[in-house]
C-alpha cells in the first residue's frame, strides 16, 4: 500500500523551507525505492513546529518537526514511513495538546486534506451544507444562518442572517456575494491559512450565500501579498465549476452561482467594504459614504452581500449540522468558534479555533505559552494595527464581543500579538498614528489631517514639550477622529493610541534629566 506523507504547502511552512523539505523528500522517495506520495496539504497552524510534516499510518498520522531538508534521510532511515521513532517525531497529531484542546468547526479540514482534491473535500463532509441549502427554500437558508448566531467574522462582528436577509428582500434582477479577502491586519492570517488549506469551504459557503439571497455571482477580493492563496483559489474555482459546483446548475439545481478571483492593489483601506467595492469597480479605493448601504445598492449599484472569509467558511457547517449546533458554543451574543491567530513575541504562534469564551490571559499564556523571550508580558494588541492594547491586569477579559467592547477594546479579525516589557507603548501609539496616516484614502478630514497631527502631538510628548497639554489634546484628537471618521480606520486608530496612554502612563512621562557630573 501507497504511504502518504503529507508536507504543507501553506505559505508560513514555505517561509521556513517547506518547498525544500519536499524537494528532498520527493529525491529520497525515488532513490531509495519506496513506495510513497507527497501529498501538499494546508498547515495544522502550529506555526513554531513549521515545517511539520505527517505520514499516513494505521495507527493515524504521525507528526515530525520542525523539519529542515537536511533531516529528511535521517528521518527515513529511522523509518519514517512506518511512523518510526526519531528525535523529530512528535507523536499523533490528533494528540498533540495545541490541537487537542481545539474545537474545529471552520477549520475542520485544513490541514488533513489535499486542498485541491474534491474527493478528499467530500470524503470529510465537504458539500453537505450546500446539498441541504439547494432543496430548501432561500428564506429557509437565511432563517437558519440567522438562528446560528454567527456575526461577521472580519471585524465588525455584524449578524451575518440579517445583511443577507437585507439582500434577499431588496428586489433587483442582478445581485452579487462579495467575498473579502484583504486581510491587511498585522497579525492575523486565518484567511490565508484556510484559502490556502481548504478552498472548498469558502466556495460552498459563497455559493449558499448565493443561493440564499438571489445573487448569481460573486467575487473572492484577495490582496496581491497573498500570491499562494490566489493561485489555490483560482485553482479551486475551476475545479468547482467543471464538477458542477459552480456554474448555470449548482449541484444540478434550477439555480446558477459561479465565482470570479480578482486581485487588489495593496491598500490597507480596501479592507473596509465600500472602498473595497470600489476597487472592484475599477476605481481608487476610497470610502464610500453610507447610507445607501452595500445591501441595497452595493457592487455596480445593486444588492450586495459582503463577508469575510471566515464568515463564508462557517457557513457550510451551519446548513450540515443546523443552527443548534453552532450556537450552542460560545457565550452571550457570541456564539460558535472563533480562529484565533496568535503572533508576535509568543513562544507557541499559530492558529487555534475555539469557541468564545476563553479570557484572554489563558490564550496568551497557557495557549500561547508566554513570550518567546521569556521576558515578562507587557502588553497584548487584539483586533490588529487598530486594536487596543490591554495590559495583564485586564487578562480575565473573555473572548467576546461585548466583553472587549466594555473594556474599550475590539476583537477585529481576533489577531493577538503579544509584546513583553521591553516594549515602548508611547511609539506603539505613535505607530499608529503614521499607520493612519499612511493608510488614509483622504475621503474625510479627521483621518487625514488628524492622524498627521496626531504623529505630531506624540512627538511633542516624546521630547518632552508640554506633555499634559499635548496629552489632553491628543485625547481631544482621538475623540474627534472616533466620532467623525467615515470608516474604521480613522474611527478605529484611538483605541491603540488611548488604550496606551490609559494602561502605560509612565511610558509617557518624559525620561528625568541626568544631572552632568561635576
Amino acid at each position: 500500500m501507497t504511504v502518504r506523507i503529507f508536507v504543507p504547502r501553506d505559505a508560513a511552512a514555505l517561509a521556513v523551507g517547506a518547498e525544500r523539505v519536499a524537494e528532498r523528500l520527493a529525491s529520497e522517495i525515488e532513490a531509495r525505492g519506496l513506495d510513497a506520495t507527497i501529498v501538499r496539504n494546508g498547515s495544522r497552524g502550529l506555526h513554531w513546529l513549521e515545517p511539520m510534516i505527517e505520514v499516513d499510518t494505521a495507527e493515524g498520522r504521525i507528526a515530525y518537526g520542525p523539519v529542515r531538508p537536511s533531516d529528511v534521510a535521517a528521518l527515513l532511515d529511522a523509518g519514517l514511513a512506518n511512523g518510526g521513532n526519531h528525535p523529530l517525531c512528535l507523536g499523533k497529531t490528533e494528540d498533540l495538546p495545541f490541537l487537542k484542546s481545539q474545537t474545529r468547526l471552520t477549520f475542520a479540514r485544513c490541514g488533513i486534506v489535499d486542498p485541491l482534491s474534491l474527493a478528499d473535500y467530500r470524503a470529510h463532509d465537504g458539500l453537505k451544507g450546500l446539498q441541504k441549502a439547494v432543496a430548501m427554500a432561500p428564506a429557509d437558508v437565511v432563517a437558519q444562518v440567522t438562528e446560528s448566531g454567527l456575526r461577521g467574522r472580519g471585524g465588525a462582528g455584524f449578524p451575518t442572517g440579517i445583511k443577507w436577509k437585507t439582500v434577499l428582500d431588496t428586489a433587483d434582477e442582478r445581485k452579487y456575494i462579495v467575498c473579502n479577502a484583504d486581510e491587511g491586519d498585522s497579525g492575523t492570517f486565518a484567511d490565508r491559512m484556510i484559502m490556502e488549506g481548504d478552498p472548498f469551504v469558502v466556495i460552498e459557503g459563497m455559493a449558499i450565500a448565493g443561493l440564499a439571497t438571489g445573487a448569481t455571482k460573486g467575487f473572492v477580493y484577495i490582496r496581491s501579498e497573498y500570491p499562494h492563496a490566489i493561485e489555490t483559489m483560482t485553482q479551486a474555482v475551476g475545479i468547482a465549476r467543471a464538477a458542477g459546483i459552480l456554474g448555470a446548475s449548482v449541484l444540478g439545481s434550477a439555480r446558477g452561482f459561479d465565482i470570479e478571483i480578482r486581485t487588489g492593489a495593496g491598500a490597507y483601506v480596501c479592507g473596509e467594504e465600500t472602498a473595497l467595492l470600489n476597487s472592484l469597480e475599477g476605481k481608487r479605493g476610497v470610502v464610500r459614504a453610507k447610507p445607501p448601504l452595500p445591501a441595497h445598492k452595493g457592487l455596480f449599484g445593486r444588492p450586495t452581500v459582503i463577508n469575510n472569509v471566515i464568515s463564508l467558511a462557517s457557513v457550510p457547517i451551519i446548513m450540515d449540522k443546523g443552527a443548534a449546533y453552532y450556537r450552542d458554543f460560545g457565550m452571550g451574543r457570541s456564539r460558535g468558534t472563533i480562529p484565533i491567530q496568535i503572533a508576535g513575541n509568543v513562544r507557541h504562534g499559530g492558529l487555534y479555533e475555539v469557541a468564545f469564551g476563553l479570557t484572554l490571559g489563558e490564550i496568551v499564556d497557557r495557549i500561547g505559552g508566554g513570550t518567546a523571550t521569556g521576558r515578562p508580558v507587557k502588553a497584548v494588541q487584539v483586533g490588529g494595527p487598530l486594536g487596543a492594547y490591554f495590559p495583564p491586569a485586564l487578562f480575565d477579559t473573555p473572548f467576546d464581543y461585548e466583553a472587549f467592547a466594555a473594556r474599550d477594546g475590539l476583537i477585529g479579525h481576533a489577531g493577538i500579538v503579544v509584546f513583553d516589557d521591553s516594549a515602548d507603548m508611547l511609539k506603539q501609539a505613535r505607530f499608529a498614528m503614521e499607520f493612519c496616516a499612511v493608510e488614509s484614502c483622504g475621503k474625510c478630514t479627521p483621518c487625514r489631517i488628524g492622524s498627521t497631527r496626531g504623529v505630531e502631538v506624540i512627538d511633542k510628548v516624546a521630547e518632552g514639550i508640554e506633555p499634559e497639554q499635548n496629552l489632553a489634546l491628543l485625547s481631544d484628537l482621538c475623540n474627534t477622529m472616533k466620532f467623525g471618521s467615515l470608516c474604521a480606520l480613522g474611527g478605529f486608530t484611538p483605541y491603540p493610541v488611548m488604550s496606551a496612554v490609559t494602561h502605560f502612563p509612565d511610558d509617557f512621562r518624559p525620561a528625568p534629566l541626568v544631572e552632568a557630573a561635576e
